[in-house]
């Protein structure tokens, strides 16, 4: 099944920015469709391996910075080709 996932990768410390760029470069490495913007970076993929895969980064990144937020949302559809109709 497809998915798409919306991150927001939210450290709370003063050196913000270098925790944001390196897990975007991480996701821009892998073999999934992602998409950013200034407020969040959607990922696309089939679900077991998009899951796995961000399980495992996440985690890393949890793990190198000491107070650190993410938010997720999680479409059941590959939504990379969405265009407004309005």
């Amino acid at each position: 099944m497809k998915i798409s996932v919306e991150l927001t990768l939210l450290p709370l410390n003063n050196e913000f920015e270098e925790s944001i760029i390196q897990f975007i470069k991480k996701l821009r490495a892998s073999d999934f469709v992602i998409l950013e913007n200034p407020l969040s970076t959607q990922i696309y993929g089939e679900y077991d391996q998009l899951m796995l895969y961000l399980t495992e980064e996440i985690k890393a990144t949890f793990e190198t910075s000491e107070h650190v937020v993410m938010t997720m949302k999680i479409v059941k559809s590959d939504r990379s080709n969405y265009e407004p109709h309005f």
